[in-house]
């Protein structure tokens, strides 16, 4: 395959931890990248760092405003001429508690969390419905189970919901939808250092990459991975 011909991955929150991690190993198994994050800075150091233009994408996107999302979807087309893989992974978190957060972080959480994410959907659909290509989000496993006194949590409830409507909405068409679901990830999301039980974003990375690599006719539509240490 020649180098022009190499599949191109986009991910979302591409600047640190998974989106970061992701890319690296995409980057390793062959792919394009399509880098997408505020950080235009760390975006650029990372673009450097998978082979500079040829290789790598930086476009400074925030999730939550349509122009950003359907800008990078533009610059990805226009410098590698498809797109066969996103990654919906931008997001952040907030403490546990109703009365503990500040309601413009919860304004701002829920916005990139959630209406991210479906514009990401939104904004790739079409690119991805002609490489039959495949749709990734980050979920959590706080999505799969309801966490005392989180806002995030039920952001993340809303994310699976949203995998798998996007995957009815899509069936037919060959695109692949996958909600990737971690556990504890030592990643910049949590604000103390890590207890040594958790995990690292190359797990998290590797897991999309399974997920991907799977043949056409095989979706693997969940993949929820915890910690060994990790109770709930």
């Amino acid at each position: 395959m020649a180098a022009s011909d190499d599949p191109v991955l986009l991910i979302t929150g591409a600047s640190s931890g998974i989106g970061a991690a992701t890319a690296r190993a995409a980057a390793a198994a062959g792919y394009r990248v399509v880098l997408g994050a505020r950080s235009q800075e760390k975006l650029s150091a990372l673009a450097d760092e998978l082979g500079g233009a040829d290789r790598a994408l930086a476009v400074r996107c925030d999730v939550t405003e349509w122009e950003d999302q359907e800008g990078i979807v533009a610059q990805a087309l226009e410098a590698f001429g498809r797109l066969d893989v996103v990654f919906a992974n931008a997001g952040f978190g907030a403490p546990q508690g109703f009365l503990s957060s500040d309601v413009d972080h919860w304004k701002a959480m829920v916005l990139t969390n959630v209406y991210g994410a479906a514009l990401t959907v939104r904004a790739t659909i079409p690119a991805l419905k002609e490489s039959r290509g495949h749709l990734l989000l980050t979920g959590s496993v706080a999505g799969r189970k309801a966490i005392v006194g989180s806002l995030y949590s039920a952001t993340k409830w809303a994310v699976h919901g949203m995998a798998e409507s996007a995957r009815q909405d899509l069936h037919g068409t060959g695109i692949r939808v996958t909600v990737i679901a971690p556990g504890q990830v030592e990643t910049p999301f949590f604000d103390q250092p890590a207890p040594e039980n958790r995990m690292v974003p190359e797990d998290i990375a590797r897991a999309v990459m399974y997920a991907v690599s799977q043949p056409p006719h095989v979706d693997v539509n969940e993949i929820l991975v915890r910690p060994t240490a990790q109770e709930r």
